[in-house]
């Protein structure tokens, strides 16, 4: 145990004289990091409100068809714009967001009592135009149905007769578990990739450099068992991410509290910090062991390096693969590496309870997989080549 504090306090000293190191590792990213979410979620705040609170900008084709509409229209807080020579064309080539086209026979089936056609023409492949056209069309509803119910008052019925049943949608979510989204996709992203790679610097220097530097043969050569100190290189590189994790949500909090007020909040209390520090706790260790494999088993710093471009794409899998296809939260998903991180911190952002059963098998799971990596590792420092650079 000796030997394995007098390593980790050897290496968290090299570490410190770095000093330009420190600052990027600990400064740069645990406190942009934060600032980045809240600016992005305060400028996409700002942009549907204003995409909300601005008159609708709508061109409109055959608009002499339903002169009614468009005068509905304007009283809607709608402008109503000419519409450009090839309406398809405008949409694809993102001059117009929406554009409203009236059928010719509009007219003649409203004297008649008939539907008229009315055709929206929109790219729902651009995220932009969502709101303008949930806009449009909750407008286009209340126009159809105050219509509808003018010509029922007219034949004498009661407008009531045509809606047998009231469909009262009562929604049960919280402002932490509409957050959810955000959290599962950056949020739980930035925080999972930088508890993985947080002491990726410290691991790689301290093997596959100390390697290339050949100052790993002399300190292999002393007494201290190569198990304590493949160890104490560990601990140093997790004490390190650790130290970087805590000053990254410490800067959320802040950022959370302090920072633009959005819609939506999060769980930033110090429960909730402390929640998703013991959440990220066992990726750190997984990380740190996975990188000191890696490194003990290359044979330069640019090798080793090469690696960390595939290991982060690692977190965004389970996020991507949970956008495309949504799944209900099962026990067995706790177990599974980047996967468990990513539940957990949805449930805890959204202010959910964690069964202690889910806490055990995930604290298991993960601690569990970064120790078999430390002694697969330790292993691989027995190796009397491992001190051969080149």
């Amino acid at each position: 145990m000796n030997a394995l504090l007098t390593v980790m306090l050897k290496e968290l000293k090299d570490l410190l004289r770095d000093r330009r190191t420190v600052m990027i590792s600990l400064l740069m990213g645990p406190l942009l990091v934060p600032a980045l979410m809240m600016g992005i979620g305060s400028l996409a705040h700002k942009r549907i409100t204003t995409q909300l609170e601005k008159p609708l900008e709508l061109p409109v084709v055959g608009a002499e068809h339903a002169p009614n509409l468009i005068d509905w229209l304007r009283g809607q807080n709608v402008r109503i714009v000419d519409p450009p020579a090839e309406p398809e064309r405008a949409i694809l080539d993102q001059k117009h967001d929406l554009i409203l086209r009236v059928a010719e026979d509009f007219g003649e089936h409203w004297r008649r009592g008939l539907p008229a056609t009315l055709e929206i023409l929109h790219d729902s492949s651009r995220q932009d135009t969502q709101i303008p056209m949930q806009r449009l069309q909750r407008i286009l509803d209340q126009y159809r149905q105050t219509v509808g119910s003018l010509r029922l008052l007219a034949r004498g019925i009661n407008p009531a007769v045509a809606q047998p049943v009231l469909v009262a949608p009562r929604d049960l979510s919280t402002p932490e578990s509409r957050s959810g989204q955000v959290v599962g996709g950056m949020m739980s992203y930035l925080l999972i990739l930088f508890a993985f790679l947080g002491g990726a610097y410290l691991v790689i220097d301290t093997t596959a450099g100390e390697r290339e530097r050949q100052s790993l043969e002399p300190l292999l050569a002393t007494p201290a068992p190569r198990g304590a100190i493949m160890s104490g290189k560990i601990a140093a590189a997790c004490v390190f991410g650790v130290a970087g994790l805590l000053l990254m949500l410490v800067a959320f909090k802040l950022s959370a509290e302090f920072g633009p007020k959005l819609p939506i909040r999060l769980d930033v209390s110090a429960l909730g910090i402390a929640k998703l520090l013991l959440v990220l706790l066992p990726m750190v260790l997984l990380g740190t062991t996975l990188l000191t494999l890696i490194a003990a088993s290359v044979k330069s710093v640019k090798e080793a390096q090469s690696y960390m471009s595939v290991l982060m794409l690692l977190p965004v899998i389970p996020t991507v693969v949970l956008l495309i296809n949504p799944v209900k939260s099962q026990l067995w998903m706790f177990a599974v590496p980047f996967l468990a991180q990513n539940q957990m911190i949805l449930r805890i952002a959204r202010g959910e309870e964690i069964a202690a059963q889910e806490w055990g098998v995930y604290l298991a799971a993960g601690f569990g997989a970064g120790a078999l990596l430390w002694l697969i590792a330790a292993r691989l420092y027995h190796r009397e080549k491992l001190a051969i650079s080149g």
